[in-house]
């Protein structure tokens, strides 16, 4: 492995990519991610890799319990590394050099040429990429070898750094470094380091414990040589419950990390009230120490009493269990009531001898740590506790760690709760504020609020401010919908560039934040804010905005541990922003591909007077649909259907259902005929027959529903049937409703069952009302309840169908529908009668002569005389072939709409055919005339017989 970074060097491969990188080329497939996250840091701190400026402080030291956990460890490392010409350097919090142990004189030569001795700054902002400046930054362990330095100074070098933490606070204490030359280097020189950081750290844990347990064994003495203590007689069930313990222990937390706080007042379950007393106490020695006593009011009885040590959190965020703490035995009984006096040592709590009678006794409560009782005399009813003894500090931390890991199980269970981009960065915002932050800015860019993928987002991004938690409005940062661009040398520039969390603990000192606005920047500081916390947003691998906590007036500033409660929430918040984003693009597809199947436009016939809305589900696109057909004969079909389901399936469902309504239709069958059909295309789609079900994971079961009504303007009769579809509504011209008693039918798909047809004759000016469930039937409304709330609406004579739409979309569709909704109003018009022409011809071919003559005098009547010619060859050819080819009566019917249509209707159910005649035939071609006279031609069936039909367009 060392080869083949060597190798790499040598044929330049990240020399050049350094020199690309400084020129401002993309090199991410060259370099590895952390070492370019850190390049990107060291660009955005305006580091010159030729060019470093490394300050020097004298007398750096670290804390005495700190160096004695980890003097032996480094002991032994050094031993172990005495042959390898590799060093040791112990860096403080800062990353500035403490201790430099082995390595040689030669390889301390070159070093200290570098300036990486004690006293000088290994941070990475200073001296760029290395072992003990990256591993700070990254708050983890990394290796650095050769040209992955920034610095030309440091190339020659091979380094290993990680992070040691205070396994009680969380902090970092330290950096641990192993440098050596380059051609010395190895990757397992980041597991040693690795190990050697965790055997720091179980050292200051196993310390902890010895002084805890040091202390309780100074309690029991303690306790034991006092005569005082006695165990009372008390009734079964006086106890304090699990939930009283909590508050209690919860409470003498927060005061014993509350400097300025002394009393608090807790109510408890019974009617029983508890003071809590924090004092401080002061050991012989000078050691000081807090204690939190609890005087319980309204109990009869002094119960069992517990001491609670003070906890030592073994990771940041959690206390040590219990268990690790010896019980302490239970003291002699003693009828004189005392007075314990507490101090502390150290850092830890210690219980002194017991000193001059006092009438109020504190005593512990915790269970499971240790059983001390007595009775207080003269003081009836008062149950005295001692809650909690020990350090501010380790109280502060017992009490910041419940606080955050609530923060972040509330993060956990409020944000994401929609598939709303917005709403997800608004979420963030109201659990942050103000339990972590008093303001907090979420900036996206544009393409991430409409689904679009983010991109690389640098520091020139434009972004949009979209939401904004504020514990009061005179922040004068950006309003929610501003667009922001961040200047390079600002804190949230650097986060966009190096992908890290950036935290300014002093606002006021950050000169490149106050760059981006001076005069923004002037008024933001006077009105309170003094620390910053920017996080990028950042899952599965993809930057998509940046988040900013602020802090102001009294708030405690920022600090480290507060770096990696953000980056937690903002993490959490990123993955759901971009489920929302994910949600949102395929949202828009399906709402588009739908959108292009639904018909454009009204469609050009003159039957009914139609007006339309379809609306989306707020939770997806379904697959909802309706469509106004022109038929032959100046008729026209009318279709709503509705897919079962939401999303991309159910769309390009809908459109082949759509698209095989319109094939069906063009072959004139009648409405039962074309469901039949219907059904069983649906049949067959849950086959999987036609398209790959079994690998596309969007293919399953289809389920559809379907209404088809076709109207005849010249009979005014109305033919109607369904599958699983609402039933249709027809509203009179008078303004009575009808819901027509349509037979029912199993939804598409199912198939087995025929369809049914009713026929109803409607008088002009009637409206036909087709819908979707999603308009009278959700989660709040049962569909008896909907139809009759539709029934009232369309109650009302004379009504337009686009204000028949609006009406009833306003009293019927919910805020927030769940499911897609499709409504079609077709107001029925009636053909004139001087508008039709109809002739009975009979089976004599010498009638073909009488119906030419007919034919051009009613176009003549029309003031269609120059379409004579065409239609009378055209009537000619159609009469001829029934009277010759076809059997019972024979009728020539012409109607003037939008186009000039002639039928002729036999009793045959034998269809014409297109076909090319030969030159020696002497039929054939009269069909192939008439198809090539008009516009359009057909045949459609009817229950007598056959109507061949043609349409010619109007001069």
């Amino acid at each position: 492995m060392i080869l083949l970074s060597v190798a790499w060097d040598d044929i330049g491969g990240l020399v050049d990519a350094h020199e690309r990188f400084l020129a401002g080329a993309r090199v991410d497939a060259d370099v590895r991610g952390s070492v370019l996250d850190s390049w990107k840091r060291c660009r955005s701190a305006g580091l010159e890799p030729d060019r470093l400026r490394v300050p020097y402080a004298p007398d750096l030291t670290l804390d005495e319990p700190f160096l004695h956990a980890a003097e032996p460890v480094l002991k032994n490392l050094a031993t172990s590394l005495s042959e390898a010409g590799m060093t040791i350097a112990l860096c403080d919090g800062q990353g500035r050099m403490v201790q430099r142990i082995g390595g040689g004189r030669r390889l301390g030569d070159r070093l200290d040429e570098v300036n990486f001795a004690p006293g000088f700054d290994a941070s990475e902002h200073v001296v760029g990429t290395n072992g003990v400046g990256t591993a700070l930054a990254e708050r983890n362990p990394v290796y650095v070898v050769g040209r992955e330095h920034f610095a030309d100074c440091l190339q020659p070098f091979a380094c290993a750094g990680a992070p040691v933490r205070n396994p009680l606070s969380g902090r970092i204490e330290a950096v641990l470094d192993l440098t050596c030359l380059r051609d010395d280097g190895d990757p397992a020189m980041l597991r040693l380091v690795r190990e050697a950081a965790h055997a720091i750290e179980a050292r200051m844990l196993e310390l902890a414990t010895e002084r805890e347990r040091a202390l309780l064994a100074a309690y029991r003495r303690a306790a034991q040589a006092s005569p005082e203590w006695r165990q009372p007689q008390r009734p079964d069930g006086d106890e304090l419950g699990s939930v009283d313990r909590a508050v209690l222990r919860e409470k003498a937390e927060e005061l014993l990390a509350s400097p300025h706080r002394t009393l608090e007042e807790v109510t408890l379950s019974g009617g029983r009230t508890a003071t809590l007393l924090r004092r401080q106490v002061r050991g012989a020695d000078g050691e000081t120490g807090v204690v939190v006593e609890a005087r319980i009011l309204g109990s009869p009885y002094l119960r069992q009493v517990c001491l609670s040590a003070p906890s030592a959190p073994v990771t940041p965020t959690l206390a040590r269990p219990q268990s690790m703490v010896p019980p302490v035995p239970a003291p002699a009984p003693s009828p004189a009531p005392t007075r314990v006096t507490v101090r502390t040592a150290g850092p830890r709590t210690v219980v002194a001898q017991p000193a001059e009678v006092e009438t109020a006794v504190p005593v512990g409560a915790d269970p499971g740590v240790g059983v001390v009782t007595r009775a207080p005399a003269g003081a009836p009813g008062v149950d005295a506790r001692l809650l909690l003894l020990g350090e501010p500090g380790v109280g502060r931390l017992a009490l910041l760690a419940r606080r955050r890991l609530e923060l972040l199980h509330d993060a956990g269970v409020r944000i994401g709760t929609t598939l709303d981009v917005t709403r997800t960065a608004e979420e963030l915002a109201e659990v942050t504020v103000p339990r972590f932050a008093d303001f907090v800015a979420v900036d996206l860019p544009d393409g991430v609020l409409h689904g679009e993928e983010p991109g690389t987002l640098g520091a020139d991004t434009p972004l949009r401010r979209v939401a904004l938690g504020a514990v009061h409005e005179e922040s004068h940062l950006h309003e929610v919908g501003d667009p922001v661009r961040y200047a390079p040398a600002t804190p949230q520039a650097r986060a966009l560039e190096t992908r890290q969390p950036v935290l300014e603990a002093v606002l006021a000192a950050a000169g490149g934040w106050l760059a981006q606005d001076p005069a923004r920047g002037a008024r933001i500081l006077r009105a309170g804010l003094h620390s910053l916390i920017t996080v990028p947003l950042r899952a599965r691998g993809a930057t998509l905005g940046l988040v900013s906590f602020y802090r102001c007036d009294k708030a405690a500033p920022f600090e480290d541990d507060d770096l990696s409660l953000a980056q937690e929430l903002a993490g959490r918040a990123a993955i759901c922003v971009d489920n929302a984003r994910r949600y949102t693009r395929e949202h828009n597809t399906a709402l588009a591909l739908q959108r292009s199947l639904l018909p454009r436009g009204r469609s050009e016939q003159s039957a009914v007077e139609v007006a339309y809305r379809y609306l989306p589900a707020q939770a997806g696109v379904g697959g909802d649909w309706f469509d106004v057909i022109p038929l032959s004969g100046a008729r026209v079909a009318l279709v709503v259907g509705d897919v079962v389901g939401h999303g991309l399936h159910a769309a390009a469902t809908m459109g082949r259902l759509r698209t095989a309504v319109h094939n069906f239709c063009a072959l004139d069958l009648p409405p039962d005929d074309l469901l039949t059909h219907l059904d069983d295309l649906v049949g067959r789609l849950d086959r999987g027959e036609g398209w790959a079900a079994e690998s596309s994971p969007d293919s399953g079961i289809v389920g559809a529903t379907c209404l088809y009504a076709v109207y005849d303007p010249v009979s005014r009769r109305c033919t109607l049937t369904r599958a699983g579809h609402p039933l249709p509504a027809v509203v009179e011209p008078d303004g009575t409703v009808t819901f027509v008693d349509l037979p029912s039918a199993p939804p598409l798909g199912l198939g087995g069952m025929p369809f049914e047809t009713v026929e109803l004759e409607l008088a002009e000016g009637s409206q036909l009302v087709l819908y979707t469930d999603g308009l009278i039937e959700d989660r709040h409304r049962d569909i008896d309840a909907g139809l009759e709330r539709l029934g009232a609406v369309l109650a009302q004579a004379g009504r337009p169908p686009e204000e028949t739409c609006e009406a009833v979309l306003d009293a019927l569709l919910p805020a927030r529908p769940s499911d897609d909704v499709a409504l079609l109003v077709a107001r029925t018009h009636a053909l004139d009668s001087a508008r039709v022409a109809q002739w009975d011809v009979p089976s004599d071919p010498a009638a073909v002569s009488r119906s030419r003559a007919a034919v051009t005098e009613q176009l003549a009547a029309w003031g269609l005389q120059e379409l004579s010619f065409t239609v009378e060859l055209v009537a000619s050819e159609l009469v001829t072939n029934a009277i010759r080819h076809a059997t019972g009566p024979v009728q020539l019917r012409l109607l003037r709409d939008r186009a000039l249509i002639c039928e002729v209707f036999d009793g045959s159910s034998t269809s014409p055919r297109l076909r090319r005649a030969k030159n020696e035939d002497e039929g054939g071609r009269g069909l192939f005339l008439v198809a090539q006279l008009t516009e359009r031609w057909g045949t459609r069936y009817t229950p007598e017989g056959k109507i061949i039909w043609t349409e010619l367009p109007l001069p």
